[in-house]
C-alpha cells in the first residue's frame, strides 16, 4: 500500500515537472498587450478565428519540443547552438531581429496598459511616464 502510493505521487511529481515549462511558457504572452490584442480580436471576429488555436498549439509544442531535446543533449542554449551551426554575423543578424521584436513587444506593454487605465479615467501620458519610470528602476536595479 505504501509502495503503491509513493510510486502515484512520484508519477505526479514527474508529471508536474514535465508539465511545469510548458504552463510557464503558454502563459508568457498573458500580459497587458496581450489582453488586449485578444480582446479586439475577439470584438472584431468572435470565434471565426478559433481554429487558429489547433495549429499554433501544435507548432508551439514542436518548437519547445525540439528546444529543450537540443539543451538536454548538447547542454547549450539555442544562442551557442545557431553560432555554432551558422557563424557570428547570422547570429548576430537574428539577434539584432529579435532586438527589434522585443522592443515592438514593451510597445505593446506600454499601449496596452496605457489603454487600460483609460477605462479608469488615467490620463495615458500620465501614466505611461510612471510605467515608464517603474520598469527603468526595476531593470536598472537587478
Amino acid at each position: 500500500m505504501l509502495r503503491r502510493r509513493k510510486a502515484i505521487i512520484q508519477r505526479i511529481v514527474i508529471f508536474l515537472a514535465i508539465l511545469g515549462p510548458g504552463i510557464i511558457t503558454g502563459s508568457v504572452d498573458n500580459d497587458a498587450g496581450g489582453i488586449t490584442t485578444y480582446s479586439i480580436a475577439g470584438a472584431i471576429y468572435g470565434y471565426k478565428l478559433i481554429w487558429t488555436l489547433i495549429p499554433a498549439f501544435v507548432v508551439l509544442l514542436v518548437i519547445q519540443e525540439m528546444n529543450a531535446r537540443m539543451g538536454i543533449v548538447t547542454g547549450k542554449g539555442l544562442a551557442d547552438l545557431i553560432r555554432e551551426n551558422a557563424g557570428v554575423k547570422v547570429t548576430f543578424f537574428i539577434f539584432v531581429g529579435l532586438l527589434i521584436a522585443d522592443i515592438g513587444n514593451t510597445t505593446t506593454e506600454f499601449a496596452g496598459v496605457a489603454g487600460s487605465m483609460e477605462v479608469f479615467s488615467v490620463y495615458y501620458i500620465m501614466h505611461l511616464l510612471s510605467e515608464s519610470n517603474a520598469t527603468y528602476a526595476n531593470v536598472y536595479r537587478s
